[in-house]
């Protein structure tokens, strides 16, 4: 443990905000949704995020594979900023809430904003046991490779010896 530096790990992937609620049942159903399921948000789907945080008790949770793994990595290890994340995120206060969220359990958030899009966000709806997922990554999907050219950022990946990149990010 004593070799673990600041920077070590590299991870790039899609940041969304997840929304994790305990909902009923009927909920799914009215968006088309299944217990245990994960899918992309389609249009019919975008009310739903909303609808969480106004009549549920809604939990905002940094989110994404990437990000959730580098958190766990993070929350094992006891170290801050062992690991660095790349990914994009709207100019809202969605990507002031997930920033905050990320770097509290300790992860170096190098994240791209872009203002054409929203932050990517992740409905997570909790039925007793089962969780389903729906995710509309938005501004996730807006990623350029000139935000890893960025000499501050050059230099945290030159700098790191292990990279975590997941395929949904290489779309």
């Amino acid at each position: 443990m004593e070799n673990l530096r600041q920077g070590i790990l590299v991870g790039c992937g899609n940041p969304l905000l997840d929304i994790s609620a305990n909902v009923e049942e009927d909920l799914l159903q009215r968006y088309n949704l299944k217990p245990n399921d994960a899918i992309l948000a389609e249009q019919k789907h975008m009310p739903l995020y909303k609808e969480l945080i106004e009549k549920y008790k809604a939990e905002f949770i940094a989110g994404g594979s990437v990000q959730n793994s580098l958190r766990v990595c993070q929350w094992i290890l006891q170290k801050p900023k062992i690991a660095t994340f790349f990914g994009c995120v709207g100019s809202d206060d969605y990507a002031k809430i997930l920033e905050e969220n990320a770097t509290k359990d300790g992860l170096n958030v190098r994240y791209q904003y872009n203002t054409e899009a929203a932050t990517g966000t992740c409905a997570v709806l909790v039925t007793g046991t089962h969780r389903s997922l729906c995710a509309n990554l938005a501004a996730a999907n807006n990623f350029t490779l000139d935000h890893l050219q960025i000499p501050e950022n050059k230099k945290l990946l030159d700098a790191a010896e292990y990279y975590y990149i997941s395929g949904f990010f290489l779309t």
